[in-house]
């Protein structure tokens, strides 16, 4: 029988002077130390929104105002039976996150422009919705 779990990413963004800046988040080097988005489980009667809003604020520190984007965007990885459906968001933060989160819960981060952050992330399908989102930014 084929379990599947739910996950999201997101990725916080701003948009200064017309540019976005992307926040490239990267983990204890003991967990992968790769550049990427933040990451979370979907938990049994979560709501994905819910669910991605809830790490935000947990593991960066962002409070609203915030506008959270549906890439309308999912992967999935099928292990054995195991089936990984990652969903994919942005999030236009207004406002600074805390740094004092950011440091507790990452080893390192930092703004980008989308070619130096396109660049950073190492999994193809983080490049491959990054490139959505900015396609997404730029088109509004």
């Amino acid at each position: 029988m084929q379990e599947a779990f739910h996950r999201i990413k997101v990725f916080p963004f701003q948009v200064k002077q017309r540019d976005p800046l992307y926040l490239l988040l990267r983990p204890d080097q003991e967990q992968e130390g790769i550049w990427g988005p933040v990451e979370g489980e979907v938990g049994f009667g979560d709501q994905i929104e819910q669910a991605a809003r809830r790490y935000l604020v947990r593991d960066v520190g962002v409070n609203p105002p915030g506008s959270l984007l549906d890439m309308s965007w999912a992967t999935r990885t099928q292990f054995g039976d195991e089936l990984i459906i990652e969903w994919c968001f942005g999030y236009e933060c207004h406002g600074d996150p805390d740094p004092s989160i950011l440091a507790k819960h990452w080893a390192d981060h930092r703004w980008a422009g989308f070619g130096e952050a396109y660049q950073a992330l190492e999994i193809q399908a983080d490049r491959t919705a990054m490139m959505r989102l900015h396609a997404m930014i730029n088109a509004a």
